[in-house]
């Protein structure tokens, strides 16, 4: 009886439908900050929340925007001072939230891992990221269920279909049980992992000196977010804890800390 309620001693391949009850399966939200195709975005980083019950902290989010009568999408490279305090509130419930995972890849586009690896096909690269970072996060007796923002393609572009066969065919066994691509206005977890990728590769343009001053709404969304980590330090050299992995391509770590462009951000940063 205790054995059908729990089967500890089975492998993930092993399970059946039948073993329901040792199956976790979690929501994984993805969404990314920068573009590959564009030369001027230095940094590229991808990631994802991932919880087994995101009703609770999309419930918890809802109800705050009614109660604010708020209804913007949140966006990193948005951040003002009419959506700070929102934004503030959506970083502050994640940390609060149980069971709540965050991983990332970040890559410097420069490197050359980037150009040797990514950078013949900026689509290729998206799924192919996309791959690494989602297969790090796959346990043992877990299905994933991926929401990823919506990106226009090509038409020959078959990223929901490839991630879950090429990842289940990774790990023999059903661990991705389906991809679906949301606008990101319409979900409140895509739109939480947007300021939290945001802020990741904010942080790497101002560790590298990319940016010389920044905003200062982003500046203090990051200060923010690193104060619920629990650190003061840039992510050049990614970070980790019981919750979130930052990881962060070695090219990025041999960067001069002066770099010969440095902006004051005249225009968006994703």
């Amino acid at each position: 009886m205790f054995g059908k309620l729990f089967q500890a001693d089975k492998k993930g391949s092993d399970l059946t439908l039948g073993d329901y009850k040792s199956i976790w399966s979690k929501f994984c939200f993805l969404d990314e900050s920068g573009s590959l195709n564009n030369p001027r975005d230095t940094f590229f980083t991808l990631g994802f929340i991932k919880c087994s019950q995101p009703y609770y902290l999309q419930s918890k989010l809802l109800y705050e925007r009614r109660k604010r009568n708020f209804f913007d999408e949140m966006k990193f490279n948005k951040l003002s001072n009419r959506n700070f305090e929102f934004a503030k509130f959506a970083l502050d419930a994640l940390f609060d939230a149980k069971s709540l995972r965050f991983s990332s890849y970040s890559l410097y586009k420069k490197g050359e891992y980037f150009s040797r690896a990514f950078a013949a096909n900026p689509w290729q690269a998206y799924e192919d990221i996309s791959l690494r970072v989602l297969e790090s996060a796959v346990s043992e007796n877990e299905i994933l269920i991926v929401i990823a923002d919506h990106v226009t393609t090509p038409k020959d572009i078959r990223f929901e279909v490839n991630v879950k066969r090429k990842l289940n065919e990774k790990f023999e066994r059903l661990a991705i049980a389906g991809v679906c691509r949301f606008d990101s206005k319409s979900n409140d977890l895509l739109q939480t992992a947007d300021l939290i990728v945001g802020a990741i590769n904010y942080d790497l343009r101002l560790a590298t000196k990319e940016i010389a001053n920044g905003d200062k709404y982003k500046r203090r969304f990051l200060e923010h977010f690193k104060n619920n980590l629990g650190t003061t330090t840039n992510f050049i050299n990614g970070f980790r804890n019981r919750n979130f992995n930052i990881f962060v391509d070695k090219d990025a770590q041999f960067i001069d800390t002066i770099m010969p462009s440095v902006t004051n951000e005249k225009r968006p940063s994703s």
